[in-house]
């Protein structure tokens, strides 16, 4: 870990900061691989029961650092073309298969690297004056962590195509709308309403959290009966957990459950 990504434990969850403001958190080497490092580092410690990320300044992530990516492309080399790609399919994809849910605090620009940053995580809150959009085509590249494969699996195909053949940057009404974020609120209150929705997901069994995202994340691509007996099975081991009893006790009791996550 270094400044540039900013890890913090707090109220249940990991905040996980992009620390270059002055170069909008665009993403270099220390920020890529410092993904994998802070969702294992996330995983394995008992109190974190979700992770954030944001940025500092005025900006989510306006995406990779060119300058960074240059040394890369503009090397002739196939070799460190094809290792900066696997960095950044690796980073994105790491916070994709997080076991514990992971939430955008969206704030300032957003474009490339930031959303594909967004795409991964399973939630997305936003302040009003935010900016979103791909924005690779402004430079004669193509996404490399996920926004191509990602966007149109959220947004539909047409609406994805539009942000990726143009480049623009989006208000943020206009993609909630196309249901890409979950909520929108201003500026000023943008960490108090994601700490408000951790202290509600931290509430809740964290046993039962991860094999939800787990069946919503592997059924998509499942035909429909498949995903339903998957969903099945995975019931079927969950009702012989300890959480699952304890939720129960606590409704029959009229207390607050106490889940231990087995």
């Amino acid at each position: 870990m270094t400044q540039d990504m900013l890890y913090e434990v707090r109220n249940g969850a990991a905040w996980v900061t992009l620390n270059r403001p002055d170069a909008l958190n665009a993403m270099n080497q220390n920020i890529l691989d410092g993904y994998s490092e802070v969702i294992e580092k996330a995983e394995k410690d008992p109190e974190v029961k979700a992770v954030v990320f944001t940025g500092s300044g005025r900006a989510f992530s306006a995406g990779a650092d060119l300058k960074y990516v240059l040394q890369f492309m503009g090397s002739g080399d196939p070799v460190k073309v094809r290792t900066f790609m696997k960095q950044a399919y690796e980073a994105f994809a790491r916070v994709g298969e997080c076991e514990k849910p992971t939430i955008a605090a969206v704030n300032g620009i957003t474009a490339a690297g930031g959303l594909e940053l967004t795409l991964a995580c399973d939630l997305v809150i936003a302040a009003e004056s935010v900016k979103i959009g791909d924005g690779h085509i402004n430079f004669g590249m193509l996404p490399g962590g996920g926004s191509a494969i990602r966007l149109p699996r959220k947004i539909s195909e047409t609406r994805a195509k539009y942000l990726l053949f143009t480049g623009e940057l989006l208000p943020v009404q206009k993609v909630a709308d196309w249901g890409l974020v979950n909520e929108i609120v201003p500026d000023d209150q943008l960490i108090p309403r994601v700490e408000e929705l951790v202290a509600k997901l931290t509430s809740k069994s964290p046993l039962a959290m991860r094999l939800m995202k787990h069946l919503v994340d592997q059924a998509l691509d499942m035909p429909l009966d498949r995903a339903l007996q998957t969903e099945m099975q995975v019931w079927e081991a969950y009702g012989q957990s300890e959480d699952v009893i304890e939720g129960l006790t606590a409704f029959t009791e009229k207390r607050k459950p106490a889940y231990k996550g087995r």
